[in-house]
């Protein structure tokens, strides 16, 4: 009998660049180039620095580029390239009914490995998709959120098949990565709920290095549990239950599923801000005049966000729960008028104007908003002012959802914003050309660029992560 496991291997195998459209060709780039966009704009946050000081002290045989400079070994260029993706949590993700993911986490693991092997802009534009393909495909199968795992569960099979890819593993060893990488590393919902911490953006990172580790494993001999699905205690016994995908018949399109965040925020408050920030627009709402915002919203946006299951999300003390909290993130976009990597400074999240008005909103689940999810991120606003007067507004969507896609010119000017710091307009020009010509280029080509982004002096990033230790 043929295992789902060894299904999954044969899928990975006939992966072909050639049996990627033409617009899931574009989407890869486009997704890859925001992705690169929120790594180099999350060059000094704490954590990120803490990462790589841990990566330098620790060493690695140089093979691959860390983004800034110096290279380390694939699973730790994994680790450092992606929580540079992650921490900002500003990247790309699928909605799923019972799963909501972000399979942009697997890019940093899988350019590590293509640089390593020397593989071109098509190799690694179709093992990026292999990956996008495999962790969406579970996500949409075999979601284990409510179940009390974390969708890093399924991410690490999607990192595992990429880089299993991109180096080349056959049938065998292939199978017994995502055996490795999938027995090993199914991580806890408890990560994003309650009181957040650092974890929360790193998560994903880890996964990406452990599915980059138990490709390297696999590829040199170490074998897995070829039932890591279906067998006794496997993944269906012991998280997911049953499921079935015929990997035969999976395609390369997934990617075109995937939305892009607008905002700098959780992906389910998307719509809700679009609409906030048009309401604020039309009727020039003053927020020092509003007495309360009532949002009725979609079941998974409420019990991520809104207070629900996940937790209480008034008492906002760091990063990690304002960019987890709508109440704060719909106060940010009325009192600034923009939801970007300012609004989560730890003397933003201070201040008394936003912490006083964020316990203005009420956040309420609406059956109907659940029922027309994930189709649609529906949501009605309500703003009562102090002088008896009401705006509201309803939404379906935002731009960067599936059924409003954001546009290549859209992620540039939002790669841009968030890299113009770290990167002048000479080299942001180079790296937008890299990826939009990936196809016809080297992958050292592309990390040869990203080596050239200006670290500032770690100091004063230092002296912030000391102030938040303190705080804390």
């Amino acid at each position: 009998m043929t295992t789902v496991l060894n299904q999954m291997s044969s899928f990975i195998q006939m992966a072909d660049y050639k049996g990627i459209s033409e617009s899931a060709r574009r989407a890869l780039k486009t997704r890859i180039l925001d992705s690169l966009g929120t790594a180099i704009g999350a060059v000094e946050a704490s954590p990120v620095r803490s990462v790589r000081r841990y990566v330098e002290e620790l060493g690695g045989h140089p093979i691959s580029t860390l983004i800034g400079g110096g290279k380390t070994s694939p699973e730790r260029a994994a680790l450092y390239n992606g929580a540079l993706i992650r921490y900002l949590d500003f990247n790309d993700s699928y909605l799923a009914k019972g799963e909501t993911c972000h399979p942009s986490d697997n890019i940093g693991a899988v350019l590590a490995a293509a640089e390593h092997v020397g593989a071109s802009g098509r190799d690694l534009l179709t093992a990026i998709a292999v990956s996008y393909q495999v962790q969406t495909r579970l996500s949409d199968e075999a979601p284990v959120r409510a179940k009390g795992f974390d969708h890093t569960t399924q991410g690490v099979y999607g990192a595992a098949a990429g880089v299993s890819k991109v180096l080349g593993s056959n049938l065998e060893q292939t199978a017994n990565s995502m055996a490795i990488a999938g027995t090993a590393f199914n991580a806890l919902r408890v990560t994003r709920t309650g009181s957040l911490s650092h974890w929360k953006g790193l998560a994903a990172p880890n996964a990406a290095f452990a599915g980059t580790h138990a490709a390297y494993l696999a590829k040199h001999g170490i074998t897995g549990p070829e039932k890591v699905f279906e067998g006794n205690k496997g993944f269906m016994d012991s998280i997911a239950g049953e499921f079935t995908i015929d990997w035969r018949n999976e395609d390369l399109e997934s990617v075109t599923r995937t939305i892009i965040k607008k905002y700098n925020a959780e992906i389910h408050s998307q719509s809700t801000l679009e609409g906030l920030l048009e309401l604020k627009d039309k009727h020039r709402i003053d927020p020092s005049e509003i007495e309360r915002i009532e949002l009725d919203t979609f079941d998974v946006a409420y019990h991520i966000i809104g207070g629900g299951e996940e937790g209480d999300k008034t008492t906002i003390r760091r990063k990690e729960e304002a960019d987890h909290s709508l109440h704060y993130m719909m106060a940010a976009a009325l009192l600034d008028g923009q939801v970007m990597p300012e609004q989560y400074r730890q003397e933003r999240i201070e201040r008394e104007d936003i912490q006083s008005l964020m316990r203005k909103v009420n956040v309420r689940e609406k059956k109907e908003y659940s029922d027309r999810f994930p189709a649609e991120m529906p949501c009605k606003i309500t703003v009562f002012m102090n002088d008896g007067t009401k705006f509201s507004i309803e939404k379906t969507d935002y731009e960067g959802f599936v059924t409003r896609p954001m546009a290549w010119g859209t992620v540039i000017h939002k790669f841009n914003t968030l890299a113009r710091p770290y990167a002048g307009d000479l080299l942001r020009g180079e790296i937008i050309e890299a990826v939009d010509n990936l196809d016809d280029i080297e992958v050292v080509d592309l990390v040869n660029l990203l080596e050239k982004v200006d670290i500032p002096d770690a100091v004063e990033s230092k002296k912030q992560h000391d102030n938040f230790l303190n705080y804390v």
